[in-house]
């Protein structure tokens, strides 16, 4: 656990380091302060904002004891176990298998399914899943993401618009070396990005196992998972793809270049970890 939350840490002083360097490198204290600037707005609007702009995107509907009874007094139950306030629950009408945590904190949180996970894993299995996703919650990982990701968000706008004040008086940058950075700078963010990303996944498995006090459970439904998601397209997540690391399993195609930014463990490793845990 705490080599995890160590890496997490790690990972995250990288990318704001890697955030303040570019705005220095191509823009001096007007670039480092403009950096500082869009990154403080991002960030302000995705912690207030992001939960809703995100369960809009995929369309997903609010239900209650009343409406979706088995899922949600499932989440209640482990909401308990895992010492958390009750969250919202939402139901996304697609076919892929999948399920994420959404919200600033533990108090404002949601967990979504899809009804294409319901309806192939087994109730035992689903609790394993919402216990991960409880997880994601109770650690805080909704804002970590959050973050990471609009941190890399602003890195990739600054580099676009670097050419602009580059060369402003106080700057004298070569425009091969504005040009490198350009190119280089949203690539190492989204690797950050990407490795938070993966660190927040094991320790989910973790916690997850725990609060429905069933590794093996949650190790079936993510090898089930796995072999349905990549033949199942999700529309919205490849329509926006930023949404992809809150997902239990990464929803995208991974054709191309997709494919080398991942941002999630290999499901196999995942498993080998739960079955340890059983052990």
């Amino acid at each position: 656990m705490l080599g995890n939350w160590l890496k997490t840490s790690i990972l995250m002083a990288g990318i704001v380091v890697l955030f303040g360097s570019v705005g220095a490198a191509l823009g001096g204290a007007s670039g480092m302060l403009i950096a500082l600037l869009l990154a403080g707005a991002m960030n302000i609007y995705a912690y207030w904002f992001s939960d809703k702009a995100v369960l809009k995107m995929y369309k997903a509907r609010e239900v209650d004891a009343s409406t979706a009874p088995e899922l949600y007094n499932m989440v209640r139950e482990l909401a308990q176990n895992a010492d958390l306030p009750m969250p919202k629950v939402y139901i996304i009408d697609e076919d892929q298998p999948n399920a994420f945590a959404t919200g600033r904190n533990p108090e404002n949180a949601a967990v979504a399914a899809t009804t294409g996970i319901m309806r192939i894993l087994t109730q035992r299995e689903l609790r394993g899943v919402m216990a991960h996703e409880l997880a994601h919650i109770k650690h805080r990982d909704t804002l970590i993401s959050t973050i990471s990701a609009t941190i890399a968000g602003a890195i990739s706008s600054i580099a676009q618009f670097g050419m602009l004040f580059a060369h402003g008086r106080d700057r004298n940058v070569h425009p091969a070396v504005a040009l490198l950075i350009m190119i280089l700078a949203p690539i190492a963010a989204m690797l950050i990005q990407m490795a938070i990303s993966r660190a927040r996944e094991f320790e989910a498995d973790r916690a997850g196992a725990e609060i429905c006090k069933d590794p093996t459970a949650l190790a079936a439904a993510l090898q089930k998972i796995h072999n349905y998601a990549r033949k199942v397209p999700l529309e919205a997540a490849e329509q926006h793809p930023e949404t992809a690391q809150m997902m239990i399993i990464n929803p995208l195609s991974a054709e191309g270049i997709k494919g080398l930014f991942s941002t999630h463990p290999q499901t196999e490793e995942r498993i080998k970890r739960l079955m340890a845990m059983a052990a």
